[in-house]
């Protein structure tokens, strides 16, 4: 199992985001069962990386942030983001605020709750 926190390899993910470090700002979110908003903002870091979700009306207004482990397609062309969660996954994740950037009890509770053990935790390589 890979870590939560890391993208899948360029090949997993059907794109050369990785190669290129391409800007994910803006691309569409789409959970198992639907879409979730768009991406407000990525990270490329080398021990954590992960995108902040602004959900939209879906869950009124409300932040995510999903782990990079979670993503399971790219694609460009359509700037849309596949993750291998469902919607309420998503919404029952632990509360997110730009203030949680970089706080280090936050980054542990949305890295158990997705990963490994963590009650929103699906297989690393889940086909959907």
């Amino acid at each position: 199992m890979g870590d939560v926190w890391t993208f899948r390899d360029t090949a997993q993910l059907g794109s050369n985001v990785m190669d290129t470090k391409v800007d994910l700002s803006g691309f569409k979110v789409e959970a198992i069962d639907g879409s979730i908003g768009s991406i407000d903002e990525s990270t490329y870091g080398t021990s954590r990386s992960y995108v902040v979700v602004d959900t939209g009306p879906w869950i009124f207004g409300k932040k995510v942030m999903l782990p990079a482990g979670v993503i399971r397609g790219i694609d460009e062309d359509e700037e849309r983001v596949y993750v291998n969660r469902t919607k309420d996954e998503i919404k029952n994740a632990p509360e997110f605020d730009d203030a949680m950037l970089t706080d280090e009890t936050y980054h542990s509770s949305v890295g158990a709750y997705y990963g490994q053990g963590g009650q929103g935790h699906r297989g690393w390589d889940d086909k959907v």
